[in-house]
């Protein structure tokens, strides 16, 4: 009897502390997912549990809201749809709308790419300019494409093809940029800069040419009185060490500054579409956004999103933080 009734006491015992190892669980779990994190190169699910689907995106922020815009993907590269969601955190996104979607004919219609949207404000038409690289299956037919919505996610307009003094913009992989001053700029491949027009539907001048052969991916910000230019090389889905520019002007010179992140890790295995400020009340944190494309289903390309460490016109990624956490309100980054 005496031996049954330790026996019976261990296993109660044994009850306990896996009830008590799964309540710790699942309670750390539940704070994770209350709190949120930025965890890189995973699948990020919406508010309503479904994977979020916004590649080759960009970023704004209306008021104390972020707006995420990226590619609608199946399995496939072809056009579905541009997504647009919405967070105050930058861990929580919601779906709001698609903002442009397939239509019968055109540069939207079926057998078409429309790639890397990016949205910009027209403070001076009050309008929101979404513009993207639109081109056929083959890419051979490639321009920047243009639309408009009185609202950030709101369904868009397409306004057809962008033209500087006339001639359509024939480039891919582009991007958009607004400077301090207000004034808007597309940039594409080869590191190609665009003035826009007052009402951001055309270029009026091209402040920069080219400034690399065999680059593609570009993101523009600046930091202070500081361009910073990125790229990635030209692999396909695959990723490599990308890179960076530095000037004071937009128009040049520019100076080579090397990667991002340490030679042979691929940018963390990744490619660069925008590079987001965040703004605080302590500090602003530039966030390097970028793809980890999944060629056989691009539709689940996982988001590699790191803090970037920049001092003068130095700017890197030294380590992959896997998951990590910023406080919008003042800009922090705990790890």
């Amino acid at each position: 009897m005496q031996g049954s009734r330790r026996s019976l006491r261990m296993v109660m015992m044994l009850v306990l502390i896996a009830i008590s190892i799964l309540a710790a669980l699942y309670s750390s779990e539940t704070v994770a997912a209350a709190s949120g994190v930025i965890a890189s190169g995973t699948t990020w699910n919406d508010t309503n549990g479904s994977p979020v689907n916004a590649h080759g995106g960009g970023m704004i922020k209306v008021g104390s809201t972020y707006y995420w815009i990226g590619e609608y993907k199946d399995t496939g590269g072809l056009f579905l749809a541009t997504a647009c969601y919405s967070s105050t955190d930058l861990q929580h996104w919601t779906f709001v709308n698609k903002t442009l979607v397939k239509q019968a004919s055109g540069d939207l219609g079926p057998n078409r790419v429309v790639e890397r949207p990016k949205i910009l404000y027209d403070g001076v038409t009050k309008q929101y300019i979404e513009t993207m690289h639109v081109d056929n299956a083959t890419y051979t037919d490639e321009a920047v494409g243009v639309a408009t919505s009185s609202t950030v996610c709101g369904n868009y307009t397409y306004r057809g093809r962008m033209k500087l003094n006339g001639s359509t913009i024939k480039k891919w992989d582009s991007g958009s940029f607004q400077d301090t001053d207000g004034t808007g700029y597309i940039i594409t491949h080869n590191g190609n800069i665009y003035k826009l027009a007052s009402d951001y539907l055309s270029a009026v001048s091209q402040p920069l040419s080219s400034m690399c052969s065999g680059c593609e991916a570009p993101a523009l910000f600046k930091v202070g009185g500081t361009y910073f230019f990125l790229f990635s090389h030209r692999t396909g889905w695959a990723t490599n060490d990308n890179f960076y520019f530095t000037a004071t002007s937009l128009s040049g010179p520019w100076t080579s500054r090397g990667n991002l992140a340490p030679a042979g890790e691929n940018t963390w295995n990744s490619q660069t579409t925008y590079v987001l400020p965040v703004q605080g009340s302590s500090t602003t944190t530039y966030i390097f956004m970028g793809d980890r494309w999944n060629a056989s289903n691009l539709g689940a390309s996982t988001y590699v999103w790191q803090p970037l460490v920049i001092q003068g016109t130095s700017l890197s990624m030294p380590a992959f933080h896997a998951s990590w956490t910023i406080d919008t309100s003042t800009g922090k980054v705990t790890f």
